[in-house]
């Protein structure tokens, strides 16, 4: 998969949700505190840890296999296992929550998993439902 954009506000990443139905921008804006990833998905304005990145490529390495997505909004749990449930563990690098906007904290497993296949750290299914994504 080749990447569009730079990943700068005015240069965002161009990406697709894992089944290829939705399409959305990211990127990096460092100047926030904390730094963060800030994602468009028409009018919703999403935002996650900067640090996202590297700490789930980390994660899904110690896993050494696929792992499911998971995705869910805020106000419904994730399922164990999976990249939206460990986006929300008290047990991860920050934590807790990944996601910084109040009420929409969540879909952690729909957004960043593309990123991460887009940018060469991840392997990602692309199934109409259920894809999981595995470390490279």
């Amino acid at each position: 998969m080749t990447i569009r954009g730079t990943g700068t506000r005015e240069d965002p990443w161009q990406l697709t949700t894992a089944p290829g139905t939705s399409a959305y921008t990211m990127y990096r804006d460092e100047v926030s505190d904390p730094p963060q990833l800030a994602c468009q998905v028409g009018t919703t304005r999403l935002a996650y840890h900067a640090s996202a990145v590297e700490d789930l490529h980390a994660w899904l390495k110690d896993q050494g296999d696929w792992v499911p997505l998971g995705a869910a909004d805020e106000q419904k749990p994730a399922p164990e296992g999976t990249v939206e449930a460990w986006g929300r563990s008290p047990d991860n690098p920050v934590g807790g929550w990944y996601g910084l906007r109040k009420g929409y904290r969540g879909r952690f497993g729909m957004y960043l998993p593309p990123l991460l296949e887009a940018l060469g750290l991840a392997e990602l299914e692309h199934n109409p439902r259920n894809n999981r994504i595995r470390a490279r």
